[in-house]
């Protein structure tokens, strides 16, 4: 940190203390074992379900491949957050550098944002499955895939690195200790001296920007959607895509609920504990990570019956063979 200049007192801390949970500090090896089990959770249900995408030739298609890099995204953003904060449960080390802390920040928000662009190109892949059925094999493309997604992560890029940009900016003087269990943007701001007005206007400005944006966008895409689906003359057909567009909304549903949940929580709920916050916190960020392979390995057709089989034939593999019986005394040979 640097000391005084000019006669003005010009403190700006380079390193924080995380504390994620300080009205039980002195327990907070108590929350190792329910935070891993979830991080151990959120890695297998993930896990299974993008394997089974993965080894099945089949499953090869536009939709499933975009069900499974939106899984691995989940991954990614448990990943982000869970092992840092279970080290530093287990072993008190919870200081973090600044460049460390603004990395955090921006891989938070980035995977957060990715995994709604993930949503919106899901939404246009089923519009045109939907509405275009006969087109679609020459519409929806690998390279087509494979463009929405880089373009998915450039949108990305382009929303979350102001918001960090302008956070590496700010001076830091009250304290260095962070009150929660990762360097959430305006846990960090908490310690900045000075006007910080721009970078919460910057802020609510970018979120509220996307999150309308891609509603519109998301309501549009479905409506369309609902209103084609409708229009099948086939019972099983309409079932079968009314099926697959209720998954993508139950999952829509649980990551856009999440995200703005943890804003309103934040805002309303100011009489809260430091530490209420930061569990409903965890709970909105790590509940898509948990809910979306339930969703989609339950409610696809296709992955569970996948899934079913790989199971069976896991549980084949490791169960003990049944020794043989030795034959009788009368069976022995003479």
């Amino acid at each position: 940190m640097s000391g005084w200049g000019n006669g003005t007192y010009n403190e700006s801390y380079t390193s924080f203390l995380l504390v994620g949970f300080p009205g039980i500090q002195e327990a907070r090896a108590l929350l190792v074992l329910p935070f891993l089990s979830l991080y151990v959770v959120i890695l297998f249900t993930n896990a299974l379900v993008i394997h089974t995408v993965a080894s099945q030739q089949i499953l090869h298609q536009p939709m499933y491949l975009l069900i499974a890099l939106l899984l691995a995204v989940n991954v990614c953003t448990a990943t982000t957050v869970l092992p840092a904060m279970l080290f530093s449960f287990s072993t008190r080390f919870n200081r973090i550098s600044l460049p460390r802390c603004l990395g955090q920040m921006f891989c938070i928000y980035f995977f957060i944002v990715f995994d709604c662009n993930i949503l919106l190109i899901m939404a246009l892949d089923r519009y045109v499955a939907i509405c275009y059925p006969l087109r679609y094999p020459e519409i929806v493309t690998g390279q087509l895939l494979a463009g929405l997604v880089g373009l998915a992560a450039t949108r990305s890029t382009c929303i979350v690195a102001p918001v960090v940009v302008l956070a590496s900016r700010v001076r830091f003087c009250r304290s260095d200790v962070i009150h929660h269990f990762a360097c959430e943007h305006m846990a960090l701001m908490k310690l900045s001296c000075g006007d910080i007005s721009l970078n919460k206007t910057v802020g609510l400005t970018v979120r509220i920007f996307n999150r309308v944006l891609d509603m519109l966008l998301l309501g549009a895409s479905y409506s369309r959607i609902i209103h084609a689906v409708f229009k099948i003359s086939s019972g099983g057909a309409r079932a079968k895509a009314l099926n697959t567009c209720g998954s993508h909304l139950l999952v829509i549903f649980t990551v856009y609920s999440s995200t703005m949940s943890s804003s309103i929580v934040y805002r309303v709920a100011r009489a809260a504990s430091q530490d209420t916050h930061n569990l409903l916190s965890a709970f909105y960020l790590f509940l898509p990570c948990l809910v979306n392979p339930i969703i989609y390995g339950a409610r696809t057709k296709e992955i569970r019956q996948h899934l079913v089989t790989l199971l069976q034939r896991t549980q084949q593999q490791v169960s003990p063979k049944k020794p043989q019986s030795l034959p009788s005394r009368r069976e022995l040979p003479g």
